[in-house]
């Protein structure tokens, strides 16, 4: 029961948080988040399943039982964690409790119901990663945008209800047409599947159980079920062109906000496109590879182009992950091990740095009141420690060797040139290598303009040394980012035991 446990404290707190003084909020919700963390790390720890939960898989730290009945079909509270999911968790409540700690300076107006928020989007995030039936995991999935939405629009900046609104429109809008996908499927699978289970339904459908249904016959429904689930993901990852809500939610939310966004919220949908997608229907995937690997390339080369044409730092972060997310999809659409476990390692290393890039970013925002390029340089000299753990976290981004990103994207690659889905895949990957060139080039123009080079800075604020408040996280996660870099199999290890049942039967 350490997955109910670790959901209900967290609600827990959120609740206690919430009727909290403000004076004492930041320090108690942060106090309250690290029983989630110690909960997630001791799961790691003791964790002893093997195979992928969806395929017949042990299942870790597994909870069954149905607690509501309709019709024919039986809705279960199924939690449980495999090789794929157990990372995510322990990303989520670790970058939690840094982003709670980050918020401490620049969050000063109801700061009890700020926190309260930020915990109840984790508990629901928790949900999203664990459970195993359809229902209950759409029930999370759904109520994780509800804080995010009031976080954007009531602690953001002079847009922000523009933002936050422009986010939830997006993203509910992709998860009904992801739901009506979902549905037709399981309509489709008829007396084939007596609930709404995942492992259930994915099996069922490996196994060609799955029947036609409103006029179509099955395969066709397969494939436009597929795109429907596709694209409601794809919203949520983002990929191009569906991305445009996502520089706007950044730029106006807080910065501890960008943090969670950027950290853990865009990995719901390449983790649920790697559940759904690419576990359930692998022979669509399979023959729709040349438009996914080309999104994936149009995604890691538009979106650094997109970066490289900004002037604030928050947009250049934010496109670089419209960027990093499209390796994600290509090591995704591979279907090789390191292909796909590539692309599970990167959401975790892309979760650490994007992390810590935005944090870095709102460390200098707090002491200047500015993102804007233009507006300042050679600051490194007043915000040393700030200015060097940029700087690492940027090369960390560029995938320097030893660090988390290099291990992730050099897997992806590996993987993807090594494919044998389509005779095209090496060339894709050529191409979505040529990123890595366009990100070096964004992330050095944007520290040496604002970093290095003679002082000047035009505002009216003394540029000091950040509080120890404010760069504490910012270590944790650089230190988190070199560990994870060094040693990968942390978590490498678990993730390939998942991955590799998805790449046999099938349709593959």
């Amino acid at each position: 029961m350490i997955i109910e446990a670790l959901i209900a404290v967290t609600f827990l707190a959120a609740l206690v948080v919430f009727v909290a003084p403000d004076e004492y909020a930041g320090r108690l919700a942060a106090a309250l988040s690290a029983l989630p963390v110690l909960g997630s790390l001791w799961m790691w720890a003791q964790y002893d399943a093997s195979g992928n939960a969806l395929l017949g898989g042990s299942i870790a730290f597994e909870t069954d039982f149905v607690w509501l009945t309709l019709g024919s079909l039986d809705l279960h509270w199924f939690v449980g964690v495999d090789g794929i999911s157990l990372p995510l968790v322990v990303l989520t409540t670790i970058l939690s409790t840094l982003a709670i700690i980050s918020a401490w300076t620049p969050i000063s107006e109801r700061q009890s119901q700020f926190y309260g928020l930020m915990l109840f989007m984790e508990a629901n995030l928790l949900g999203v990663f664990t459970a195993l039936d359809f229902f209950a995991w759409f029930v999370f999935w759904e109520a994780v945008l509800v804080p995010m939405y009031f976080l954007i629009g009531v602690w953001g900046g002079p847009n922000r209800r523009y933002a936050a609104i422009k986010f939830f429109v997006y993203t509910n809008v992709a998860s009904l047409v992801m739901f009506i996908g979902f549905i037709a499927l399981v309509f489709g699978l008829g007396d084939s599947v007596s609930s709404m289970r995942l492992p259930e339904i994915a099996q069922a459908l490996r196994a060609g159980e799955l029947a036609g249904f409103a006029g179509l016959n099955a395969g066709m429904l397969k494939t436009v079920a597929f795109v429907a689930m596709f694209l409601g993901f794809a919203v949520k990852v983002p990929v191009a062109p569906l991305h445009t809500w996502l520089p706007d939610a950044h730029v106006e939310a807080p910065t501890p906000v960008s943090v969670m966004l950027a950290g853990v919220l865009l990995k719901m949908g390449t983790y649920a496109l790697l559940r759904f997608n690419f576990t359930m229907m692998p022979d669509v995937a399979t023959a729709l590879v040349v438009p996914i690997a080309g999104i994936a390339v149009i995604s890691v080369i538009y979106g650094a182009l997109l970066a490289l044409a900004q002037q604030d730092l928050k947009r250049i972060v934010a496109y670089s992950s419209v960027s990093s997310m499209g390796y994600v999809i290509l090591g995704l659409v591979a279907y090789t091990t390191y292909g796909v476990g590539g692309a599970t390692f990167q959401m975790i290393a892309h979760g650490l740095i994007s992390g810590l890039m935005f944090m870095a970013v709102g460390v200098i925002y707090n002491t200047t009141h500015t993102r804007m390029v233009g507006d300042m340089s050679g600051i490194a000299d007043r915000m040393p420690v700030t200015a060097g753990i940029f700087v690492a976290g940027a090369f960390g981004y560029m995938g320097l060797p030893l660090m988390a990103g290099f291990a992730g994207e050099f897997f992806i690659f590996k993987g993807s040139f090594a494919s044998t889905v389509h005779s095209g895949m090496p060339l894709f990957t050529a191409a979505a290598m040529f990123g890595i060139v366009i990100v070096a080039g964004y992330l050095l123009f944007a520290m040496q303009r604002t970093l290095f080079g003679p002082f000047s800075f035009d505002g009216d604020y003394e540029i000091t040394t950040a509080p120890m408040q404010d760069v504490a996280p910012l270590a944790v996660l650089l230190l988190l980012v070199i560990v994870l870099g060094v040693a990968p199999d942390l978590f490498f290890g678990m993730i390939q035991d998942a991955v590799n049942p998805i790449l046999t039967g099938g349709g593959l």
